[in-house]
């Protein structure tokens, strides 16, 4: 397999930054967006439960509508894909099933063989209220939001988180109400355009010996 460098991928990371100006006439290519969406697939989650759903919004029309609900920044229409990143409301006992089937497919493994997985994911949840199911969901979407900004920034496509939005608004546009999904995060995708004075500057980050503790 091949690998980056510990360098490159420093690199990469440096290179990196939540791009404000995006030139609106450059797409990401259908073979680069591939794979990032791949990469989103590839997410690992909470028992590998997956509990999101991503969606991408290209068309021009539609990223116009979601301006005046993303606080009016223009990343969300100069950007090439509008990545909206949403949450499942609820987890029961079906969902559980339907992951256990597919790992039963994909692995080629018996029911039975997991019925201590499952009882393990069932007490899980039987312990936590709505509330916290919610927000154990929004947790894993933002893992996804994370090696979705990195997948992106080893190819050359810049990004820009964005929590400036409003979600209830962000349903409603996009046919979200009574889905079981709600929107969490946005992130757009695409490059920064070269007038962007924010992709120069450096980057402001406490050291090391501030952040990391060895034990």
């Amino acid at each position: 397999m091949d690998t980056l460098s510990p360098e490159q991928l420093i690199s990469r990371l440096q290179w990196r930054y939540a791009t404000k100006e995006f030139d609106s006439q450059r797409k990401i290519p259908t073979d680069d967006w591939e794979k990032i969406e791949k990469s989103l697939v590839l997410t690992p989650s909470s028992f590998g439960l997956q509990p999101w759903k991503f969606i991408t919004v290209t068309d021009q029309a539609t990223k116009e509508s979601l301006l005046e609900h993303s606080w009016h920044q223009r990343q969300v229409t100069d950007c090439s894909h509008m990545v909206v990143l949403c949450a499942k409301d609820t987890m029961d006992p079906a969902d559980i099933e339907a992951w256990l089937d597919r790992l039963c497919t994909v692995r080629n493994v018996s029911r039975d063989t997991l019925e201590g997985y499952a009882g393990m994911m069932t007490g899980f949840f039987s312990n936590m209220s709505p509330e916290q199911t919610s927000a154990w969901a929004k947790n894993q979407v933002y893992i996804a939001l994370g090696q979705l900004m990195t997948a992106a920034a080893v190819i050359g496509v810049d990004a820009c988180p964005m929590e400036g939005i409003v979600p209830a608004e962000y349903d409603r546009l996009l046919g979200l109400d009574g889905s079981g999904f709600s929107t969490s995060v946005g992130c757009a995708m695409g490059y920064r355009s070269a007038g962007d004075k924010y992709a120069d500057l450096p980057k402001v980050r406490y050291s090391s010996s501030q952040v990391i503790e060895n034990c």
